[in-house]
């Protein structure tokens, strides 16, 4: 929404400009979605005599539920569909194109799979905001919904390849996801208080939950788990905390 930002800066001037923002970002979307989005996507079904059912939802409708017959159902924890969420006030920087395969490709010969090189954010974006997402749950300390574990599990990832390290020593890309998360996603911790994203910047990231929070995100990756979300030779919950210590304390040493 170009007209929306100021000489380009994605980050509003006041917090008054941010409700502006976010209030055409909510009246907009849906129609985005339904208008632009939701006709490509049925044609291409309908070209492929699949049987699915589309439908926006999401409390700000800004979800494409396509939802589809399953050949087998798991524990019920994951339903059947395919959900697309759309946001309008990410900056979505930095990006860049990235070849996509399907995992599976490899192991069944006969069958040809599609590939695409969609435009994506860079991975060092992906840690900042699943590091800074991961932050606020150790402050406010409760779950925000089914499979939020999945945050500490991709970090987990991220961590055994080179983005990793990448991501850590970019104090500027840091400081651009703590500005921005402060100004359209201010929260308050488990007393209250209004939580300073900065703080991830500055030598104290919290990535590991302790108590009940703890359990909590353990018994949600169970639960993905048990319905077959992850492989076979994922790592447990407790080596992927294990290794997210590690990512704090290399973070929290390098600010």
């Amino acid at each position: 929404m170009p007209d929306l930002l100021r000489e380009g800066n994605p980050i509003p001037a006041s917090p008054s400009r941010e409700k502006k923002i976010s209030r055409a970002v909510c009246a907009r979307l849906p129609d985005w979605i339904e208008q632009t989005v939701r006709p490509v996507i049925d044609d291409a079904l309908a070209a492929r005599g699949l049987q699915t059912e589309l439908s926006i939802a999401g409390q700000d409708r800004d979800q494409l539920i396509i939802a589809y017959p399953a050949v087998k159902t798991g524990t019920g924890y994951v339903a059947a569909t395919v959900q697309l969420e759309f946001g309008a006030r990410a900056t979505g920087e930095p990006h860049h194109f990235h070849e996509v395969a399907c995992d599976i490709a490899p192991w069944i010969k006969d069958v040809t799979f599609p590939t695409a090189r969609p435009l994506v954010m860079a991975a060092e974006r992906t840690f900042w905001e699943k590091a800074t997402a991961a932050h606020v749950y150790c402050r406010q300390e409760r779950l925000r919904g089914k499979r939020y574990s999945r945050h500490w599990s991709d970090l987990a990832a991220l961590a055994r390849t080179e983005h990793f390290h990448k991501a850590a020593v970019d104090r500027q890309l840091a400081h651009q996801v703590a500005e921005h998360k402060s100004m359209f996603f201010a929260e308050k911790d488990a007393n209250g208080t209004r939580i300073d994203y900065f703080e991830t910047t500055k030598g104290s990231l919290r990535l590991v939950p302790e108590g009940a929070s703890r359990r909590a995100l353990a018994q949600d990756f169970a639960a993905m788990r048990e319905d077959g979300l992850l492989v076979s030779d994922h790592p447990e919950f407790d080596a992927i905390l294990e290794t997210c210590v590690a990512i704090q304390d290399k973070v929290n040493r390098l600010a």
